[in-house]
């Protein structure tokens, strides 16, 4: 049985450059969940840790029909109530976010409803039941490949806004991330994080 692999069979989605770039993203399947709080929190560690088990409970009812796949990488959009102001300078308890993990087409809500019930019977978490399942529309996006600590995105971040600035562009919605390194398993100067935001 060939195990999908969403990462290369969506290559484009999961690749940038160190230079911005200007990019068409496809809408796509995901499990999301929504919070509030500092990234290095108990609570988003929860979300992340309620997000990863059910991935993994519908790739597992997956492959008992032979359509198994790889869990693909972690995601976030991040946003603060206060529009008017630089997120940075907003203290990280107040900062909002969702998570998101693409999930193949072929994944179904009665798929994600089973594996909420099966996995409250074994773990304890009381967030399992915020994942959702829902189509992320994609369109139009600036990114740029960060590579290093997240605690230096803003040298990245300064990039997207000239790249804006010089074509005339303007953001739309929340800032979006993928974390393609596991920050457990690398040293941070290694990390690889896109760095996307959907622009108009």
């Amino acid at each position: 049985m060939d195990k999908l692999d969403l990462t290369k069979a969506y290559k484009s989605y999961y690749t940038a450059g160190t230079a911005v770039e200007l990019v068409h993203i496809e809408d796509a399947l995901f499990l999301t969940i929504i919070g509030q709080g500092d990234p290095d929190g108990d609570v988003f560690g929860t979300d992340v840790e309620a997000l990863y088990t059910v991935a993994y409970a519908i790739k597992f009812i997956n492959k008992h029909l032979e359509k198994d796949f790889v869990v693909s990488k972690l995601e976030g959009y991040w946003w603060v109530d206060d529009q008017s102001v630089d997120p940075l300078t907003i203290p990280r308890h107040l900062w909002r976010y969702q998570l998101m993990i693409r999930m193949p087409e072929y994944v179904q809500p009665a798929q994600l409803v089973q594996a909420v019930t099966t996995t409250e019977k074994k773990k304890s978490n009381p967030r399992l039941r915020s994942v959702d399942l829902k189509k992320v529309e994609g369109g139009r996006a600036v990114q740029v490949m960060h590579m290093g600590p997240y605690s230096e995105e803003p040298a990245s971040l300064a990039k997207m806004d000239a790249y804006m600035k010089k074509h005339y562009l303007q953001y739309l919605g929340p800032h979006h991330e993928i974390y393609l390194s596991d920050p457990r398993r690398i040293v941070p100067g290694k990390q690889k994080t896109i760095l996307r935001h959907a622009v108009k």
